[in-house]
């Protein structure tokens, strides 16, 4: 496996933990926040399918997602739903911030997308969050 292939497949596995995430996080939120949170797991889908697609095709077998994952603390309500939320789309940026080195052409435009639109999501939940700031100095440095 490639470098590359390694930090597709983490990415991979990121994108499994959010889609994981958001089902918890769904639940307690109302509103905005809500309609937020269903395009960010459907842009979060569709990005693990294209992933999945893009490594079978390089030969890569794709992990599959867990049946659970371990969340960093109890989602109670809508703070702890939107703490949630912005914590996993820091950490599934991270994962493609790492892929921005080892790659190059069409593979590096993909993880150079996907950490944009983690980090962008991520200040679109702290804004409905009022957690400030709003923004990181270096997206995708967890």
């Amino acid at each position: 496996m490639t470098a590359v292939d390694e930090r597709l497949v983490a990415a991979l596995q990121a994108e499994h933990a959010a889609i994981y995430g958001y089902g918890v996080a769904g639940s307690k939120l109302d509103g905005t926040s809500i309609n937020l949170a269903r395009n960010a797991d459907a842009a979060h889908r569709t990005r693990r399918d294209a992933l999945f697609v893009r490594l079978a095709g390089d030969g890569v077998t794709p992990p599959p997602n867990a049946p659970a994952y371990q969340l960093p603390f109890p989602v109670t309500d809508r703070a702890s739903a939107l703490k949630l939320i912005v914590l996993m789309e820091e950490r599934t940026a991270a994962q493609w911030r790492l892929a921005l080195p080892v790659s190059t052409g069409e593979v590096r435009r993909l993880a150079l997308d996907a950490l944009i639109d983690c980090t962008t999501r991520a200040v679109n939940f702290r804004q409905a969050a009022s957690i400030t700031p709003v923004s990181t100095a270096f997206p995708g440095v967890v």
